[in-house]
């Protein structure tokens, strides 16, 4: 598996680890938000994709490296991974404001980007699918685009309910379904409750085969043969890419019913876990996977 520590790092960023520590001191808040702002540096690939679909993303200087969509947000100057940002950098892009993703860090450069009197709004990004509508509420409201992120969070909210119905409706067993950041001296280093990949698993109409851990822990071979997931998820992208081969090469995950039946899906990472405006279709594709004759994609 080819593995870029920045971009590793991006990962973890997007998926909302359990027990990362959140910046919320010295976050700006201003009534009505701040509609004039042009220089925004957007942390957070999911606060970024929501300015684009708010037709903001003409107002966006500086992006990081979890912000992969769309293609456009590529173009923009990088400030580094959202957990690991220089204040230097952010300064240096001379922004009228930063909308940073809960759990941006570090405190020190949040600090001094504080100090440094530029506006400042922290996004709530909780690992839930019921967090998506207020993120995007929150994003719309800091920029001056309540209406328009109100029409979008209200749209995003009805795809999910029709999709929870759905599944809702499906017969037979559910799939065991475990999820898999990566492959670390050959441990599984999976997404137990409380995740975003606990989420989309659940949206999707599987069970989080690793529901027994919280966030995102390695697991033995013994756990990972207790799991017995039926299928596992992973997120494929250009600098992270895990092959059916490679994962079912761990005797554990060989010998499980995953392994025994070769089923293995790989998803883009901000699309699966980002938990944004696109989760409603990530879920139902994950879902039209683990269940083809009952779910289209």
């Amino acid at each position: 598996m080819t593995l870029s520590k920045p971009f590793f790092a991006a990962l973890f960023g997007f998926a909302t680890l359990v027990g990362a520590a959140a910046f919320t001191g010295g976050t700006v808040h201003a009534e009505g938000g701040y509609p004039d702002a042009k220089q925004i540096v957007s942390v957070g690939g999911t606060v970024t994709e929501i300015l684009y679909d708010l037709d903001a993303g003409d107002r966006i200087k500086a992006v990081d490296t979890t912000s992969s969509f769309p293609a456009a947000a590529s173009n923009k100057p990088n400030v580094g991974y959202m957990r690991a940002l220089s204040a230097e950098g952010i300064l240096a892009q001379n922004p009228d404001l930063i909308l940073a993703e809960q759990g941006s860090g570090p405190p020190g450069a949040l600090s001094i980007l504080t100090e440094s009197g530029i506006p400042m709004v922290t996004i709530p990004s909780p690992p839930s699918v019921d967090g998506i509508a207020p993120k995007i509420r929150a994003v719309g409201a800091a920029v001056g685009k309540e209406a328009p992120a109100s029409l979008l969070a209200d749209k995003v909210s009805a795809e999910l309910q029709a999709l929870k119905e759905q599944i809702a409706g499906l017969k037979g067993a559910k799939k065991r379904v475990l999820f898999a950041l990566s492959l670390a001296n050959g441990r599984v280093m999976a997404g137990g409750s409380g995740t975003a990949a606990d989420a989309i698993i659940t949206l999707a109409g599987g069970i989080n085969a690793a529901s027994a851990v919280t966030g995102y822990k390695p697991l033995s071979d013994e756990a990972v043969i207790e799991a017995a997931p039926d299928v596992l998820l992973v997120m494929n992208n250009s600098a992270m890419h895990m092959t059916a081969e490679q994962a079912f090469a761990l005797p554990a995950l060989q010998s499980s019913p995953a392994g025994k039946a070769n089923a293995f899906v790989a998803m883009d990472g901000l699309y699966l876990i980002g938990l944004g405006p696109r989760t409603p279709q990530a879920g139902r594709e994950l879902a039209a996977k683990l269940y083809p004759d009952a779910i289209k994609p």
